[in-house]
């Protein structure tokens, strides 16, 4: 079976936010908002003054003291650089951060007065005997994908979006929608890192066991990692499959298909109108076609992704334009994205093709893990919290996370459907306080269903929400002071929450 044209294809983005992407975009030009917007009152925005960093929350701008880019290669130069930053930042006691693309929302990879490192290189070595890759700790997804592809290969587990750094994915612990995995960090084998006291180490489960579970979802508070060597899978030409159903039914569903085993890929959305909210669900899985000769070179976004991308920003403030694009989605969708495609050209999305370029707006994620028989309750409590706020929300993602039993601050005690939240806030005073007393109220009610929320975003919970979300976090404190009695590597998460544990 010859491989379909590519003219005929959708890239992941364009098959979720728009199947027709020139009526979209109509209703997006054409229908007014029927939705009531408040002026905006002290704003928020960024000022970029020199000397600061921020995040993707462009809600994050830091002072530090010291911003250092560095471009090597792994290698005893970088290592050498980057220890004589620690020891300088540890001796005239400022802290220490690592970031790479900075696509945290709470200033978590920002030093404040401290020193910031940010790693700007794409090594990517893989093995094919060992079914691994070697990878600079900051190379981003799209240079793994890139080098894999060459090769037939594909990350094993990785975040949604091509643009993130890897070795940030570990201290986050991201997943992603492969299936039927848990977070990132049970594909890596070892790591190479600096301790705070700037001693080389490996770290595996086998050599510094514990120090592997504290670094991996440690938020980079517990060294410097220059280096992964990560597990890969082959790449594959997959067939997705367009399932609609009430939302209630979504769970038994979606859990039954990927525990099931043939199941590649897979996401679930459901519709955010408010008339409806919550009502509906999709469901999309990715199973191996039975052509895998011949698979054609990985792509990226593409003119639909970019159209698409102006459906998706038609839905702010306005509902009709919401029912639209889920009809778009739901009926539309399947017919046009129903081709196959590889593995790889599904991974290799940037987040920035949803950029909403609005200086007055900032993106703003969520997400909950739910146990699967909740998945019922966590509906009634998104109905009855979110429209009656006046946060904007645009999309939902749903996913699958198999049970993490390693990392200190496990997100997925059990088997989970991760539910990926994003909203469009105004960038003032009023819609920040309105978005923390919004997001703490789901906050608790999620935890009452036995689900947790994700850390990376904005810090909006309080300091007991974590203790009830995250019950090893004193233990993850304590055994951070043992490593780094000075606190040379501090951030926004350990200022905020952490400190005041210590």
């Amino acid at each position: 079976m010859a491989y379909r044209s590519v003219k005929t294809q959708l890239t992941r983005r364009a098959a979720l936010f728009a199947g027709g992407a020139a009526v979209g975009a109509y209703a997006g030009s054409k229908l007014g908002s029927n939705v009531p917007s408040v002026a905006a009152t002290n704003s928020m925005q960024p000022i970029g003054a020199e000397g600061t960093l921020n995040d993707a929350s462009l809600l994050s701008e830091t002072p530090v003291a010291k911003h250092v880019i560095l471009p090597d290669n792994p290698s005893e130069v970088m290592i050498d650089k980057v220890r004589a930053e620690i020891l300088e930042a540890r001796d005239a006691g400022r802290p220490f951060n690592i970031g790479a693309a900075r696509h945290s929302m709470g200033g978590h990879a920002i030093p404040r007065d401290g020193t910031a490192l940010t790693y700007d290189n794409g090594l990517v070595e893989p093995d094919h005997r060992e079914m691994t890759y070697r990878v600079h700790a900051g190379a981003r997804w799209s240079d793994v994908i890139a080098q894999l592809d060459r090769i037939g290969m594909s990350p094993k587990i990785m975040q949604s979006n091509n643009d993130f750094g890897v070795a940030a994915t570990f201290c986050v612990n991201a997943h992603g929608w492969p299936a039927p995995w848990g977070p990132m960090g049970e594909s890596v084998r070892q790591i190479y890192m600096l301790r705070p006291d700037a001693e080389l180490v490996r770290v595996s489960r086998d050599e510094f066991a514990d120090l592997f579970t504290l670094t991996m979802g440690g938020y980079g508070l517990t060294g410097a990692i220059l280096e992964l060597e990560v597990e890969m899978v082959p790449n594959r030409r997959l067939t997705p499959t367009f399932q609609k159903m009430p939302s209630r039914e979504f769970a038994p569903f979606f859990v039954g298909a990927i525990e099931a085993g043939d199941v590649n890929m897979a996401y679930g959305r459901l519709n955010v109108d408010r008339e409806t909210f919550f009502e509906d669900a999709l469901m999309i899985t990715y199973r191996e076609a039975e052509d895998q000769e011949n698979l054609p070179p990985v792509t990226g976004s593409g003119f639909m992704s970019k159209a698409a991308a102006r459906v998706f920003r038609a839905q702010l403030m306005n509902e009709t334009a919401k029912d639209i694009r889920w009809g778009f989605e739901a009926i539309l969708g399947p017919l046009i994205g129903a081709g196959d495609v590889t593995r790889n050209t599904l991974l290799n999305e940037p987040v920035k093709t949803l950029d909403d370029r609005d200086p007055t707006r900032t993106d703003i994620l969520h997400e909950y893990f739910v146990p699967p028989e909740r998945f019922g309750d966590f509906i009634d409590v998104c109905q009855d919290v979110i429209p009656a706020s006046y946060q904007e929300m645009l999309n939902i993602t749903l996913r699958y996370v198999k049970a993490d039993r390693e990392s200190v601050l496990a997100y997925a005690p059990g088997n989970r459907i991760a539910c990926v939240m994003l909203f469009s806030q105004e960038m003032t005073a009023r819609a920040e306080t309105d978005h923390k007393r919004m997001t703490q109220e789901l906050i608790e009610r999620v935890l009452a269903l036995g689900g947790t929320y994700y850390l990376p975003y904005r810090p909006h919970a309080t300091g007991a929400q974590l203790l009830r979300g995250y019950p090893s976090v004193r233990d993850f404190v304590e055994r951070k002071l043992e490593l780094d009695p000075d606190r040379t590597f501090r951030n926004g998460f350990w200022d905020t929450y952490l400190e005041p544990l210590a």
